[in-house]
């Protein structure tokens, strides 16, 4: 038995398949169907019950799952509790909403990296919800999500930007209401699983907008490059760290003061790594400062 088959077996109960879990792990469908196969003939007990067209865990396998998160935690805190903080160097895995890969993630990195040229971060990309199921199981050290209205017991969350909503229509689209467009041009959703999704379908509820949808994107490059196309109009989050070489779309304030998105940087209370979320905040809110990056 490993740490690493462990892992997996947390990530199948968390994403629901052995393939989403095959993604959330970076390794192949196969691989995580030998490592289950292995912890079953190791344990003699049958982990999944796999009549259906998805194996499910079976009660014995939910059981199991409980302590495999215990013994994963209590592996993760193994140096922290003899050595406590151990600083700057190492491995700090964080996770971050995709909105963020683009435009501030590489900048706050950047900035990172000149000043703890020792410190190795892995990026764990995730919706909001994902990255908190993570952080509460010691699977990453820190996220950049966006806030909800309660945080889960247990974490914690420091603010870095508030972005607000905001329209992308084409280039060529003569009006500026953005009301009128959405209500006559096809809507390209953001991501209804994500919290921003969530808030944007909870707005156009709130203004009795009765909109088209054509599609439902998670990335906001691919909304961007759909809206490009002239394929419709989006509400995508105004970023608080521009990207390089933004496509010339339209981006136009909504009226009725509408809400903002709160990026934060989630952590578990308690953390041994307290010092370089510290660290990654205050890398993170000079890029927020700076606006934009560039090369």
């Amino acid at each position: 038995m490993s740490i690493r088959q462990l892992r997996t077996l947390l990530a199948i109960q968390d994403h629901g398949s052995f393939s989403a879990a095959a993604a959330a792990c970076h390794v192949t469908h196969a691989a995580v169907s030998q490592q289950m196969k292995a912890l079953e003939t190791l344990w003699g007990v049958a982990l999944f019950d796999r009549k259906g067209r998805h194996p499910e865990l079976t009660p014995i396998g939910r059981a199991l799952a409980t302590k495999a998160d215990e013994i994963v935690r209590a592996y993760d805190g193994i140096l922290a509790s003899v050595t406590g903080d151990h600083g700057f160097q190492g491995e700090f895995v964080l996770g971050a909403v995709p909105t963020t890969l683009t435009g501030l993630m590489p900048l706050a990195l950047s900035l990172l990296r000149q000043r703890h040229a020792d410190l190795m971060v892995t990026i764990y990309p995730g919706l909001s919800r994902q990255l908190m199921q993570q952080l509460d199981r010691g699977a990453i050290d820190a996220a950049i999500i966006t806030r909800p209205e309660l945080l889960p017991q247990g974490l914690d969350c420091l603010d870095i930007a508030a972005e607000p909503m905001q329209l992308l229509a084409p280039p060529q689209t003569d009006s500026d209401d953005p009301i009128e467009l959405l209500r006559t041009r096809p809507f390209i959703r953001f991501d209804r699983n994500a919290i921003f999704g969530q808030m944007v379908e909870r707005w156009l509820q709130k203004h009795k907008i009765i909109v088209r949808d054509s599609m439902e994107l998670e990335g906001l490059e691919a909304i961007s490059s759909m809206v490009m196309a002239n394929l419709g109009v989006s509400i995508v989050p105004k970023r608080c760290v521009r990207n390089m070489n933004p496509l010339p779309v339209k981006r136009l304030a909504l009226s009725g003061d509408p809400p903002a998105r709160q990026l934060g940087l989630a952590y578990r209370d308690g953390t041994p790594k307290l010092s370089v979320i510290k660290a990654g905040e205050a890398a993170l809110l000079d890029a927020v400062a700076i606006g934009e990056f560039s090369s």
